[in-house]
C-alpha cells in the first residue's frame, strides 16, 4: 500500500518514524538550546504521574502559542548546564495505581492528544525524550484544569486570561483542516 496516495492517513496521527540518528541529533539540538522555553522542559529523574500530565497541558498548548509543531520533555540532562546526565526514568515500565502510564495520561487528558515516549543513548548514558504534539482547536486540560508555560514554569492557563484569549484567537483562526498537525 502507497500511504501518499491515500490523503485521509494525514487525518489519524500515527507514531512517528524516528530512528536512532535522528533522535541523538534532535536531544543534542535540544540541549543546545540557551534554556527550556515554552515548549522545552528538562528534567532528571522526576517522574510524578500528575506532575507529568500537567506539564504534557502546558507543553501541547504552549507549542501551539509559540507556532511550534512539537513541545518536548526531555530526561537525564541537567536544567542548568545542559549536560547530559543520564536517567532512571523509564515510563514505558511505569504505572498509576494498576494502569499503565501512558493509558492513565490518555484518560486524563482533554481532547486527546498524540504524545511518545523515545528513549535514546546518548554518549552510553540512558535519555528519554517526550514528543507532545501542540494543541489543536481547544486548550488542553489535565484532569479537568488547563496548564501554559510561562517562560519555563508551568501554571494554571486561567491565571494568565492574555495567554488564553491569544491561544483562542490562534485556533479560532486556524482553518479546521489544518488544526491538527
Amino acid at each position: 500500500m502507497i500511504l501518499h496516495r491515500l490523503p485521509w492517513i494525514q487525518a489519524f496521527p500515527m507514531s512517528p518514524v524516528r530512528t536512532a540518528a535522528f533522535l541523538l541529533d534532535l536531544v543534542r539540538e535540544l540541549c543546545k538550546l540557551p534554556g527550556e522555553t515554552e515548549w522545552l522542559e528538562f528534567k532528571q529523574n522526576n517522574d510524578r504521574p500528575e506532575e507529568l500530565g500537567e506539564y504534557i497541558s502546558a507543553l501541547a498548548n504552549s507549542a501551539a502559542l509559540v507556532g511550534k509543531a512539537s513541545a518536548y520533555l526531555l530526561w537525564g540532562v541537567d536544567d542548568k548546564t545542559h549536560a547530559i546526565t543520564g536517567t532512571k526514568v523509564n515510563p514505558r515500565q511505569e504505572k498509576k495505581g494498576n494502569e499503565e502510564l501512558e493509558s492513565w495520561l490518555l484518560r486524563l487528558l482533554e481532547p486527546k492528544l498524540e504524545f511518545w515516549f523515545h528513549e535514546v543513548s546518548v554518549d552510553g548514558k540512558h535519555v528519554v525524550l517526550l514528543e507532545i504534539e501542540r494543541a489543536a482547536r481547544q486548550p488542553v486540560r489535565f484532569s479537568g484544569t488547563e496548564y501554559i508555560r510561562v517562560g519555563s514554569y508551568k501554571k494554571p492557563l486561567k491565571d494568565y486570561p492574555e495567554k488564553e484569549r491569544a491561544l483562542w484567537r490562534l485556533f479560532d483562526l486556524t482553518p479546521f483542516e489544518e488544526g491538527s498537525p
